[in-house]
Parts: structure tokens; C-alpha cells; sequence
């Protein structure tokens, strides 16, 4: 962050709600700006910088997981996403298309707190979001990665588009071609961040992943599943010049 004082973006329809939010990360030493819907949160992304979203999933409009997901593609801000108590689908949702972090409602405001600093810690020490592969070409399995420019390319002519979050968890396959990596290694590896009992993030990552880059996603035979152990890249990486 280049201010020293976190510039926080919260999106939510209920007008209480935002503004008491707003006004208890001021308390404790942030900015904030409140905006009611997707369309408010895209007007203030093009005219101010900040460095978190607390965006709401249920609001009227394009909902918080399509503006999540626009936002993520485009290389924006960390997410902290917002949802009713108990939906699970949503959790899972957000955190597959590039949200950092989830809650529920009704939260506690010092929990909010508490992860919004986390995610602002990661993001001061960030690593680049092609680890080691940065400004390299990568080829594989008939494809070739551009890591700068995040394009993939079948060498029949496909093109595949990939989210950050996809694009993040290729990158941590070909970095290690043939390991096998747990589900642990992998979500810590990509988002930073410790799984729960019933965290299936990555098994949801890796499924769509798969419809991007197998021939037969029923039938992988690039990302191989390992009984009791987790994923693996099972074919040969080499660099471009």
C-alpha cells in the first residue's frame, strides 16, 4: 500500500449497514467509502484507489458475485465477501472466482476487522501473481502460457481466457510438474489461507480449470487426482523463449 492509512471500498444495498461499517473501520485508524450497488462501486474503483472491497453477494442489480468476479479478472483490489448466515454455495463461489476472504452474517465488527488487516498483511508483501514463472512462456500438454500476459493458447489456435484465481493455481502446477500437492498446500500456496473442515475451493478450482484445458474433463489426464493425496500436474513443463 502507498498510504499509510487503508483505503477501504464497502458495497452494500443496506444504507445501515454500510454506514455503520464505514464508520467503525474509521474508528480504528482506515478510511472508508460506501457505495450502495455495483454500479456506485464501479464509479469510485475509476476515480480513487483502495486497497480492500467489503462487497455485499445479495444486492439488487449485478449482484456481489458477478461484480467479484469482474473485479478479480481485472486485476482490482482484495475482496472481502459478505452473505446471509449459512450459504455455503456463495462461500464457495466467491473465493473460486478471486474473493480473499468470506463472512457471514451476522458478524461480529471486530472479526471484520481482524481479516480485513490480515488480507491488507498479505497484500504488503505481496509475490507475484506468476510466482516464479513471471515473465515467462511456459508450454505444456499442447499449450502455451504467456505469464505476463496471462493468455493461454492451444497450439490448434484455442485461445482459454482464465481468471486470476485460475490462472494463479496453473501457475503453481507448472511450477511443480509431476509433485503431487494436498488441497492444504494448494489454497495456502494460492490464496494464503488455511482450509476448513468442509473447504472445497480447490476441488471447485481444479474442476474448472479442467473444462478449460482437457480434452475430457471426466477423464484428466493433465491435472491428475491422487487417491489420498491431492492433485498433480502429470505431464512435462518446458520454457519458451
Amino acid at each position: 500500500m502507498t498510504d499509510a492509512t487503508p483505503h477501504i471500498l464497502v458495497v452494500d444495498d443496506h444504507r445501515e449497514i454500510r454506514d455503520a461499517v464505514a464508520r467503525y473501520l474509521e474508528k480504528n485508524g482506515m478510511r472508508a467509502t460506501p457505495a450502495r450497488d455495483a454500479s456506485e462501486m464501479d464509479l469510485a474503483l475509476k476515480t480513487g484507489r483502495f486497497d480492500l472491497i467489503v462487497l455485499d453477494v445479495m444486492m439488487p442489480g449485478e449482484d456481489g458475485l458477478s461484480a467479484a468476479r469482474r473485479v478479480s479478472a481485472n486485476g482490482g483490489p482484495p475482496i472481502l465477501m459478505l452473505s446471509a448466515l449459512g450459504e455455503e454455495t456463495d462461500r464457495i463461489v466467491g473465493l473460486e472466482i478471486g474473493a480473499d476472504d468470506y463472512l457471514a452474517r451476522p458478524f461480529n465488527p471486530r472479526e471484520l476487522l481482524a481479516r480485513i488487516r490480515a488480507i491488507l498483511r498479505r497484500a504488503d508483501r505481496p509475490m507475484p501473481l506468476a510466482g516464479t514463472l513471471g515473465g515467462r512462456k511456459q508450454s505444456f500438454a499442447g499449450w502455451l502460457l504467456d505469464t505476463d500476459t496471462r493468455a493461454l493458447t492451444h497450439q490448434d489456435g484455442r485461445e482459454v481466457s482464465l481468471t486470476s484465481a485460475e490462472f494463479k493455481l496453473l501457475t503453481v502446477f507448472l511450477e511443480r510438474p509431476r509433485f503431487v500437492l494436498s488441497r492444504d498446500q494448494l489454497l495456502d500456496m494460492t490464496s494464503g489461507r488455511v482450509a476448513d473442515v468442509f473447504d472445497r475451493t480447490i476441488d471447485n478450482q481444479v474442476s474448472r480449470l479442467r473444462r478449460k484445458i482437457e480434452q475430457d474433463p471426466g477423464s484428466p489426464k493433465i491435472i491428475a487426482t491422487v487417491r489420498a493425496g491431492g492433485y498433480s500436474l502429470a505431464t512435462d513443463v518446458r520454457s519458451v523463449p
